[in-house]
């Protein structure tokens, strides 16, 4: 029997969770917002159900990538030409998929605010509870492609890779509440979280079309690494932090006028 307490894997299962945690951020912020289509007293219900099931989908997505790996790198669709070429394989599909939804989604939110009312009480369209269980499922498992691949080139040991997916989901489970939280108690950070949201729509398209070689009149795709979206995401954050401030300021200078 194989002891999974050694050194080596318990350094290891730390890695992992870390690599989850840090390539989860945007799943966690999906989540988050996604979650608020649900009533108050539903909504960590629905995040609990929603990651919980991912946990197991994950799970079996580890044991489905062990076997058919190949299978998911391998073209299925083959086509050149002078004005556009690609070789889409399932992984490339999947990730292109993601980011058309993310994107989708960040965009009919920030058009919603658009909508609303003198008072800013109009509601969005309800969602059934299944329905957002269902997509926190699949953006989910999407969100995990890249960081079970990462996890495979980092340890053979499917038991410490297994425990790795159950420990991040329940760090999920507990922190996307406390995003959640925060965020309806800080109306004006949701407005950032969208735009975060439309970046990393943004971030999986360009991942999936390089992952499908895709060449748009000579032009390959390049993928936005996570570099650039961290830094992306740090400068949107100070704006957000100056702009607050500064905003604070004008009021009581206006306030003091008055």
């Amino acid at each position: 029997m194989v002891d999974l307490f050694t050194i080596e894997n318990l350094l290891s299962l730390v890695m992992l969770v870390l690599l989850q945690a840090v390539l989860g951020f945007d799943n966690l912020l999906y989540i988050s917002l996604e979650s608020k289509h649900a009533p108050k007293e539903k909504q960590a219900y629905v995040r609990a159900i929603g990651v919980g099931g991912a946990i197991f989908l994950r799970i079996a997505l580890l044991f489905i990538l062990i076997k058919l790996i190949k299978s998911f790198q391998e073209p299925f669709v083959k086509y050149h030409s002078e004005y556009f070429s690609t070789e889409m394989n399932v992984h490339s599909l999947i990730v292109l998929f993601g980011g058309v939804v993310i994107l989708y989604t960040a965009i009919k939110e920030i058009t919603h605010m658009f909508s609303l009312d003198i008072e800013g009480h109009k509601e969005a369209k309800p969602k059934s509870i299944a329905s957002i269980i269902f997509w926190i499922i699949i953006m989910n498992l999407i969100f995990s492609f890249d960081s079970i691949l990462s996890a495979m080139a980092l340890t053979d040991n499917v038991i410490i890779m297994t425990l790795a997916i159950i420990i991040s989901g329940g760090l999920m489970i507990w922190l996307s509440g406390t995003v959640s939280e925060f965020l309806s108690k800080n109306r004006l950070y949701e407005v950032l979280g969208l735009f975060v949201l439309l970046i990393v729509g943004i971030m999986l398209i360009t991942e999936g079309g390089h992952l499908a070689h895709i060449e748009i009149i000579g032009n390959h795709i390049t993928p936005m690494s996570k570099t650039t979206f961290y830094f992306i995401l740090g400068i949107m954050i100070l704006i957000d932090i100056v702009q607050g401030r500064y905003q604070k300021k004008i009021n009581k200078e206006n306030s003091i006028k008055s």
